[in-house]
């Protein structure tokens, strides 16, 4: 199921378009404080945002260009200014879409699904955000902020699995299956030694405790 970040806020508006939302099928997240909004974002690791230009605290061109500086997040930019200049600066700052309040919601949701086909078949591109940590699958390397540093295939390979899964525990056993396939002919040492350079790398980007080794269980991030 799709999670889609709502960032609206007028909450009538916000809880009507998560329920419509909801009974189409995806699961929602409903933003309802905005100081740290891209932040929660980032955080939250949505499929989609649909972003609001006029908002409280940062407006949706701000969000929208911090937002593209560390995930490459499909964003929709829902709002009620009918300017082609706020249209043409939304794009600009690396929105995916534009739609004038009031919409249709039919018209909506088939951008929406059109969005997350692009977004999801565009060959080199596909991301994975968590707890400021960002994937970039198709380049094989992760970012922080502003810093970045290339992963090795199997670096990789573990990184994705943990953050597939990110809050639960993935097993030795499991991480050695995915990465090599066949586990009886691949040693235990070698996951070990992995796993410590790619706690090394992360730490080379600020982020010294992101893998958690969970004792006699596996790792999760």
């Amino acid at each position: 199921m799709e999670r889609i970040f709502i960032v609206e806020d007028e909450p009538r508006l916000r809880e009507e378009l998560g329920s419509v939302l909801e009974k189409n099928g995806y699961e929602c997240i409903l933003a309802e404080q905005f100081e740290q909004i891209t932040e929660d974002i980032v955080k939250a690791a949505p499929d989609l945002v649909l972003l609001d230009l006029g908002l409280p605290v940062y407006d949706g061109f701000y969000i929208c260009r911090k937002l593209r500086q560390v995930s490459e997040v499909p964003v929709i930019v829902v709002t009620s200014s009918d300017s082609d200049m706020d249209e043409l600066m939304s794009l600009n700052l690396g929105a995916d879409d534009f739609i004038t309040k009031p919409y249709n919601i039919h018209i909506l949701l088939a951008h929406i699904a059109a969005v997350l086909v692009r977004s999801h078949g565009r060959k080199g591109s596909l991301m994975m955000t968590h707890k400021g940590l960002t994937l970039d699958i198709g380049k094989s390397r992760a970012v922080h902020k502003e810093q970045s540093v290339d992963l090795t295939k199997n670096e990789l390979g573990i990184l994705r699995c943990l953050m597939e899964h990110k809050g639960t525990i993935v097993s030795r056993d499991e991480l050695i299956q995915e990465l090599w396939e066949m586990e009886e002919f691949v040693e235990d040492s070698t996951l070990t030694v992995n796993i410590n350079r790619l706690r090394k790398k992360l730490a080379d980007v600020g982020i010294s405790d992101y893998l958690t080794t969970k004792r006699g269980q596996g790792y999760m991030v």
